[in-house]
């Protein structure tokens, strides 16, 4: 398991058209998914440690992001589920449920949408305002393989507020680390 951390955020870099199929049965695209202040995008997994250790207090801030402030997420899940069962579809929609998410859980079964947007690891965080403009692209919090204390800096859910509330983005992010995507082989 390789650990690698997020580049910096290119402010100003429009969000990426996308067409997932979702565990809730539905497909998710840019347009259905962004909420009117801005639409976090998260790469994320079953597997990794990073994650798992941040999930509940990720499903918490997305839903204080929608419900406070007009910004939506989307998790997109683009690991090769053939190296990692835990990342099966079916195991998606198995945490989902556990978590209560308040977002789509997508598959990017193909893996270009984590491609195009660059994505590097998991969790891997880019958040947009209401023009769909990149102004995040930084960590949740201290967590790392094991959930900071309660009390830590929210570092995503404070940066998002700023963009709900400015259109932009704070100019000092610290970086997401996380498992590396685990692109399918190819020939």
């Amino acid at each position: 398991m390789v650990s690698l951390t997020t580049p910096i955020c290119d402010f100003g870099q429009p969000a990426i058209e996308f067409d997932l199929p979702g565990v809730d049965g539905q497909n998710w695209t840019l347009e259905k998914a962004k909420g009117p202040n801005g639409l976090l995008v998260m790469f994320i997994c079953n597997h990794c440690p990073y994650v798992k250790a941040i999930q509940e207090r990720l499903a918490d801030d997305a839903r204080i992001l929608r419900d406070t402030y007009g910004i939506n997420s989307i998790a997109i899940m683009s690991n090769d589920p053939n190296e990692y069962e835990e990342d099966s579809f079916e195991n998606m929609k198995k945490v989902a449920e556990t978590y209560v998410f308040p977002f789509p859980y997508v598959m990017d079964e193909t893996q270009e949408v984590a491609k195009a947007y660059g994505a590097v690891c998991t969790p891997d965080f880019f958040g947009y305002n209401a023009d769909l403009k990149l102004q995040y692209r930084g960590r949740l919090d201290a967590s790392r393989k094991e959930t900071a204390p309660e009390d830590v800096r929210r570092d995503l859910l404070e940066a998002m507020k700023q963009v709900a509330e400015t259109g932009h983005g704070p100019k000092e992010q610290i970086p997401s680390m996380g498992c590396s995507i685990k692109w399918t082989e190819t020939e």
